[in-house]
This record gives C-alpha cells, sequence and structure tokens, in this order.
C-alpha cells in the first residue's frame, strides 16, 4: 500500500537547521511532484516547498533562501533542508506526493507528519 514516512523532525534552537527526510513506498515516485506542507497550531495546512519530476522548485515566499527542497528517484525519498529556523516555523510537516492522471484526476498521497518545534 502507499506509505509516505516523515523523519527528522525535532526541537531545534532559533537559527539552527533541521533535515527532513520522505520516505515514499507503494506508487511510482518519480511520476509525482512532491511537496512538503506545514500545519501550526490553530492554523490551516500550507504548502512549504514543491519539487516536481523535473526537479523545478517552489517555495513559499517565507523560506525562500532558506529552505531546500531535494529528491533522491533511486531512493524514493524527498528531503527538505531547513536553515535559519526562526519560531514561526513551528508546526507538524507533511510530505505529500501528487499527480495529475491523463482524465485531469489529481492524485494526492500523504504522510502522517513531524513535529518541528523552534525554541530556545
Amino acid at each position: 500500500q502507499v506509505q509516505l514516512v516523515e523523519s527528522g523532525g525535532g526541537l531545534v534552537q532559533p537559527g539552527g537547521s533541521l533535515r527532513l527526510s520522505c520516505a515514499a513506498s507503494g506508487f511510482t515516485f518519480s511520476l509525482f511532484s512532491m511537496s512538503w506542507f506545514r500545519q501550526a497550531p490553530g492554523k490551516e495546512r500550507e504548502l512549504v516547498a514543491t519539487i516536481t519530476t523535473g526537479d523545478l522548485t517552489n517555495y513559499k515566499d517565507a523560506v525562500k533562501g532558506r529552505f531546500a527542497i531535494t529528491r533522491d528517484n533511486e531512493k524514493n525519498k524527498v528531503y527538505l533542508q531547513m536553515n535559519s529556523l526562526k519560531p514561526e516555523a513551528k508546526a507538524v510537516y507533511f510530505c505529500n506526493g501528487h499527480r495529475i492522471r491523463a482524465n485531469s484526476q489529481r492524485i494526492d498521497y500523504w504522510g502522517q507528519g513531524t513535529q518541528v518545534t523552534v525554541s530556545a
């Protein structure tokens, strides 16, 4: 079955770094765009970064220059390197895989999330 398993979250001080990983299985990873979303307490889930099947990347403005999304199609993994972390980055981070089928149907797969806390 389809699985997306995130890891790498934790507690970090402001200005610190974390690297999130997402291991995918049960689907053809290379055919899917992959994204990281986050959801802070009391807030809606928001898109942080996306990497397409052609390795094009897109970022939420607030994280540009500090976060980097990469993928490894051989290992079926996607990563989010987060540098210069700010307290407002505290959230549960979710891995997402998505693609549009030929019939225009969108397929979305989600992981269970990993907690990131930025605090002194």
